[in-house]
């Protein structure tokens, strides 16, 4: 099924574009939700038109939601969580979780959808998009740490349970040729 975009949809295209969709997609979700109608000969020759006024409001929206864009970038996000020793946590931090914080420390309400990352399930530092409009995606930095743990043994943890061993063993080699040189 052909159908024209007549609002810009994730991950499909922009409004007054041209695509073929699955019957199913057009007829059961685009089209109810007046996101396109059929490509027939008279909506094509609006396409043009249509895609004008679009990319004129889609400058204004990004223009509109730079500031928060900014905010967003700025944004860090704690959450201490309980994990093993390898640093795999025993659950995971959701797209909700993240949206929830979001509102709680900036006030800004993101939807979960919006959140594009899959759910988080290691101690870290993440970047992690978050999509305001089709063009406009900033990125919020969210910190995982064990519960009890100062946030500054995370920006340094290893990756794996065998760098751990290697940096436990290193300072153990340094600090006798140290206390021989002295």
């Amino acid at each position: 099924m052909r159908v024209l975009l007549l609002k810009d949809v994730y991950k499909l295209g922009h409004a007054g574009d041209i695509k073929k969709v699955a019957d199913g997609y057009g007829r059961n979700f685009l089209i109810p939700q007046r996101l396109a109608t059929l490509a027939t000969a008279a909506a094509v020759r609006q396409a043009e038109t249509l895609r004008e006024n679009a990319a004129i409001s889609r400058a204004k929206l990004n223009a509109q939601l730079a500031g928060v864009a900014e905010k967003l970038t700025a944004l860090v996000l704690t959450f201490a969580v309980k994990a093993g020793d390898t640093g795999k946590l025993y659950g995971s931090v959701t797209t909700a979780q993240i949206a929830d914080e979001i509102k709680k420390v900036s006030g800004l309400d993101i939807e979960r959808r919006n959140v594009g990352h899959q759910p988080l399930r290691e101690i870290g530092e993440f970047k992690v998009p978050v999509r305001l409009t089709t063009d406009l995606i900033p990125s919020v930095t969210v910190i995982l740490h064990r519960e009890g743990e100062a946030r500054k043994t995370v920006e340094a943890a290893p990756a794996s349970v065998a760098e751990a061993a290697a940096e436990t063993e290193a300072p153990a080699a340094e600090a006798p040729a140290a206390d021989a040189a002295a």
